[in-house]
């Protein structure tokens, strides 16, 4: 029997050792103990079975792959690489045809309308001594050149941020941060950050095509279009109001037919009302009137929304569900042709915040506004602050003025005294007078006048505002401002650029002129699949969280967990929470927090709160935390069915492997 035994033992042993049994792990990054070394894939790079040998098959653009093996052949480094973790490799690929990807964190750049373009410095040397010396004239030198294209052979500076604005959710593009260090640029913290700057398409193809003839540009030239999708408070207290509104479209209609603008504006109409469960009489809670196909003519407009009338009943309270009418609009609206995109809240009541039992989203302010921005929509807020023992328009008007700020401009919230239907519609006839005269400006330049005779115009429509300075002014003069910053982005289309082809540049994360300005966006890369694993994680964090089975400290380190996984490796989400089904727990338990967080130039709201804040926090503060984690979940649902948002890389359908650059704010 003891011999049984020590022949089982060494068979056992030996099918331990033996290769059959072995599994093969990636490459651990220098000096971690957890952490694997990772790349992406270059547009245009092949993958082989081995090093030189054979034809290589195409590799979809910034695939991010496990380094299993480093090999020289000839004089040229090749990494093996493998999709996942889990020992099952891909194939060989040049080194120089990857970018270390050694967390998941890219930026992008802001629109810089009306501010200085972001300059990409070739060593962080000559990036650190120009803003430790302060010296602005040296700056302004080096700017000139560059916005010139006259940058000498031997400048510190090799590019520039392109002239127009490139939409990452339009124009994708791949900007990942592989080095950073913290620096103060006059009284502002700043961040200089080494980036690996990386256009969709292979540099080959990424070149604008030769521009054709003139005369043949003006004919393909495409008309400007805007789009104005009202959502209407429709409850009891709103007839006036929806009359009005009808009246200010009638009056736009008018104006757009007489320059003979007819069908470069469109308008649409969703009316919201509140939860129909609680109070059936209420019918809705949205429903579209009149979407942009049927309102590009005023026939087709008035036609059907004629049917439109207030409640007869009224609802449980004051507060009604405007945030389900808003993302009526961003989501069943068809926006896709629209060059300017705009949806006007038209409401007297407050919003149900995510939290409220009766929200017909789940979303916050802030999850809404990122997504209307996502698409390219501002939203602006017509409140009307009639009088009523109910009311709370203080509040209201707190989270609308949120909801409705544009980045670079301000907020779009218009609060109507008393509710007062003149002055109502005077915001109304304005707001609309402006987005008309936006179109009108864009077909004249279309039509080939010169920007001087642009820059005129807008300079004598600045003085108009600056005459009548109340809140009607400034109101207009942001609407103005933002129509003309979708103007010259239309205006430029066929002069537009990809970001420069500039690999391991640095830059500061703010403005030199301006160091209160940030000019980045930090996001993090995540495909749905991702997103999905994050939503469910999330979710069960929260729900156990709750049940009262976590203390403090471990929900904390499971969500700090949760939110370092996102920044280092998504691909890791389902092995580092203890909610994920993790056998050692969460990276706390596992003691590899540190390793984590550190080096990470940006962390969100979870990395950095401590169990001391958490237990110092009253009750309701904590609530209130989990409620925004509550509101993320949301968005992530929502961001996830939008199709439209997704790209994937291999040019093929919407797929689980679909990526989409997700803002770090609007993770834990």
């Amino acid at each position: 029997m003891a011999y049984l035994k020590q022949t089982l033992f060494a068979l056992l042993i030996l099918a331990m050792g033996s290769p059959a049994m072995s599994q093969a792990e990636p490459l651990l990054m220098e000096g971690k103990q957890a952490l694997y070394q990772r790349v992406l894939s270059k547009p245009g790079a092949l993958i082989f079975a081995q090093p030189q040998e054979g034809n290589g098959a195409p590799a979809t653009p910034f695939s991010a792959y496990y380094v299993y093996k480093r090999e020289t052949r000839d004089g040229s480094p090749w990494v093996q690489l493998g999709l996942n973790r889990h020992g099952e490799t891909t194939g060989w690929m040049p080194e120089i045809d990857t970018i270390p990807w050694n967390q998941g964190l890219t930026v992008a750049f802001r629109d810089p309308l009306g501010a200085d373009r972001v300059l990409l410095f070739r060593d962080k040397d000559g990036l650190k001594s120009l803003i430790e010396n302060g010296n602005k004239a040296r700056y302004r030198q080096l700017y000139q050149a560059a916005a010139a294209g006259k940058l000498a052979a031997d400048a510190p500076v090799i590019a520039i941020q392109p002239r127009t604005h490139v939409d990452i959710l339009k124009d994708f593009y791949l900007v990942p941060i592989r080095d950073h260090e913290d620096i103060y640029l006059e009284s502002e913290q700043a961040r200089m950050l080494q980036v690996s700057s990386v256009p969709l398409l292979p540099l080959a193809q990424s070149k604008p095509p030769k521009p054709k003839a003139a005369q043949t540009d003006k004919k393909t030239t495409k008309p400007f279009r805007s789009a104005v999708v009202f959502v209407i408070d429709s409850t009891l207290s709103m007839d006036p109001y929806i009359d009005r509104t009808r009246e200010a479209v009638r009056k736009i209609y008018n104006t757009i037919t007489k320059e003979q603008l007819t069908g470069d504006v469109s308008f649409g109409l969703i009316a919201f009302r509140d939860n129909p469960d609680v109070a059936p009489g209420l019918e809705y809670l949205t429903r579209t009137y009149v979407d942009l196909e049927q309102g590009q003519d005023a026939e087709s407009f008035f036609h059907h929304v004629s049917s439109l009338k207030a409640a007869t009943v009224s609802s449980r309270d004051f507060i009604e569900d405007s945030y389900a009418g808003v993302n009526e609009a961003i989501a069943g609206i068809n926006w896709e042709e629209q060059d300017a995109r705009y949806v006007v809240l038209v409401t007297d009541a407050g919003p149900r915040e995510a939290g409220n039992s009766l929200s017909g989203t789940g979303m916050s302010s802030a999850a809404l506004r990122r997504l209307a921005q996502n698409k390219g929509i501002a939203l602006s807020v017509l409140h009307l602050l009639t009088p009523s023992v109910m009311a709370d328009h203080i509040n209201a008007e707190e989270t609308y003025r949120d909801l409705s700020y544009y980045p670079g401009i301000g907020s779009f919230y218009f609060g109507v005294e008393t509710g007062n239907v003149e002055r109502f519609g005077r915001v109304l006839d304005a707001l609309a007078q402006q987005i008309t005269e936006q179109v009108k400006l864009a077909a004249v330049a279309a039509a080939g006048k010169t920007i001087a005779e642009r820059r005129q115009a807008n300079e004598a429509n600045r003085e108009k505002q600056e005459e009548s300075p109340d809140q009607l002014a400034q109101f207009q003069a942001k609407v103005a401002k933002l129509g003309y910053a979708l103007r010259m982005r239309y205006l430029q289309q066929d002069d537009k650029k990809q970001i420069p082809n500039v690999f391991n540049a640095w830059l500061v994360d703010r403005d030199f002129s301006d160091p209160q300005r940030q000019t980045l966006d930090v996001r993090v890369l995540l495909t749905r699949d991702q997103l999905s694993d994050l939503h469910s994680i999330l979710r069960q964090v929260l729900v156990t969280a709750e049940e009262g089975l976590f203390s403090p400290r471990t929900f904390l380190n499971d969500l700090k967990s949760l939110a370092a996984t996102i920044a280092r490796d998504p691909e890791q989400l389902g092995t580092t929470t203890r909610a994920s089904g993790a056998r050692a727990g969460n990276l706390a338990d596992m003691g590899f927090m540190r390793e984590y967080i550190e080096d990470l130039p940006y962390t969100g709201e979870v990395m950095n709160l401590s169990l001391e804040n958490w237990q110092d926090w009253p009750a309701r503060e904590q609530v209130t935390f989990i409620n925004r984690l509550e509101e993320k979940i949301n968005y992530y649902e929502v961001l996830h069915d939008h199709t439209d948002l997704w790209v994937s890389l291999d040019g093929g359908p919407i797929t689980g492997d679909s990526v989409f650059p997700i803002a770090l704010e609007m993770l834990p």
